[in-house]
């Protein structure tokens, strides 16, 4: 145990509640972007002040970047005394909205009963302040280490990653031989690694119709209609096929252990939300439907799309008029890192020893950005660690722990000494 590292990251329980509150108090709400400057200079000014080399980068040409939202991400970087490993630390800075139901401000960073309340606290503003304080308290014991550190903000996680990590990565962030291992400390629980993700695959599908008088809809042909046939077939056929397929990826929860789609938005006809007028006295030419199908390990991309693309094809045939378009909005594939893997071993090092217990492998039911440090950076040695409760993320009164908090730091620490000192006390 090295008790040296513990004993440095927890003279540090103050500085890390801190931390987390000031980091809370950005509004970094996503969509539309707020924020994310102001708190992308606060997180290079805090490192740059420890001796951090300090970088800005915009994702230019991101879905949603403007000159008023701009996608600004941080990364830093603090090299050892001779060559080795790069650990980097990589934490998303947006959060969704806020929502109702919040019984503090959500922005405040109300502290109470050992924990901190906020819309990103355990998602994942704690985790965040958690890898900078594993990595000080490393560089405080060990001046002389090894290789380097690296620890970056990064921007628009909660809607797809592409102007934060997906693009790092394509600049070459997340390869090596700049990188070498990728902790991201997203809330996983302090006693498991996360291995990695199912598959998703986001499209938009829309069916055909005519336009006619709502008084004469016979002279017309129904959208929405067609969609709902579209809706019954899933439920009769696609719904409970999925259901039946089970994976051997260690997912969390249990229900995530098969296959599932999730209809995310349905819209048709002239307009989404008439209120306080009235609708068009139209048929609707056209609607529309979001699907999020997660898929396994196990399944292959074109066998996902295509149960599908085969129901809206026998409608095509089967039913009169019936016409449609599938457009790909997103795909991932499934990834799972090995359980051998130098960064998973030196986590589990740091868990065994703080929690004399062999951590939990699991799998997130979601994706996260590990998926671009795969796909883009070609960088499989990449865990999610870090603390909160996954269950309170995105939902009203979210709170991290204090003493979560600190023991992934010192979980953390005891990684980084593994990877960068070979566990050398």
């Amino acid at each position: 145990m090295p008790e040296k590292l513990l004993e440095a990251v927890e003279a540090r329980r103050d500085e890390v509640t801190v931390l987390t509150r000031e980091l809370i108090r950005f509004p970094t709400v996503n969509p539309p972007g707020e924020a994310y400057t102001p708190c992308a200079e606060f997180i290079g000014s805090y490192l740059k002040r420890h001796g951090f080399e300090v970088e800005y980068i915009r994702g230019e040409g991101a879905p949603g970047d403007t000159d008023r939202y701009p996608r600004t991400n941080v990364v830093a970087r603090f090299d050892g005394r001779v060559p080795g490993p790069t650990v980097h630390f990589n934490s998303h800075i947006d959060v969704v909205e806020a929502g109702d139901g919040w019984t503090v401000d959500p922005f405040e960073a109300v502290v109470k009963d050992g924990r901190v309340y906020g819309r990103g606290a355990c998602d994942m503003k704690g985790g965040l302040a958690s890898s900078i304080v594993a990595a000080l308290a490393f560089m405080q014991i060990y001046p002389d280490f090894p290789g380097a550190i690296e620890i970056s903000g990064t921007v628009d996680e909660e809607s797809g990653g592409f102007g934060g990590v997906a693009h790092l990565a394509r600049l070459g962030y997340f390869s090596k031989p700049k990188v070498d291992h990728v902790i991201i400390p997203e809330p996983l629980n302090k006693e498991r690694i996360c291995l990695g993700h199912r598959g998703v695959w986001w499209a938009e599908i829309e069916t055909k119709g005519e336009i006619a008088h709502g008084s004469m809809p016979f002279l017309g042909d129904c959208a929405v209609r067609h969609m709902g046939a579209v809706l019954q077939a899933f439920e009769e056929e696609l719904f409970p096929a999925l259901d039946a397929k089970r994976t051997a990826m260690p997912v969390v929860p249990e229900g995530a252990r098969r296959s599932t789609m999730n209809i995310n938005s349905i819209h048709g006809g002239q307009t989404d939300d008439f209120r306080p007028g009235l609708p068009s006295p139209n048929v609707p030419d056209r609607c529309r439907l979001t699907i999020d199908r997660r898929f396994l390990l196990e399944e292959k991309i074109d066998e996902v799309k295509g149960e599908v693309v085969s129901i809206l094809d026998r409608l095509k045939r089967d039913r009169a008029k019936f016409d449609y378009e599938i457009r790909d909005l997103m795909e991932v594939q499934p990834t799972m890192t090995e359980r051998d893997a130098p960064v998973v071993r030196a986590v589990a090092q740091g868990i065994m020893a703080l929690f004399d217990r062999e951590p939990d492998y699991v799998i997130s039911p979601g994706t996260y950005d590990q998926k671009h440090v795969a796909r883009l950076g070609h960088l499989y040695d990449c865990i999610a660690y870090g603390p909160g409760i996954l269950d309170l993320a995105h939902r009203p009164d979210e709170w991290v722990g204090i003493d979560d908090m600190v023991d992934a730091a010192k979980v953390m620490t005891i990684g980084l000494n593994v990877l960068l000192r070979g566990g050398a006390h």
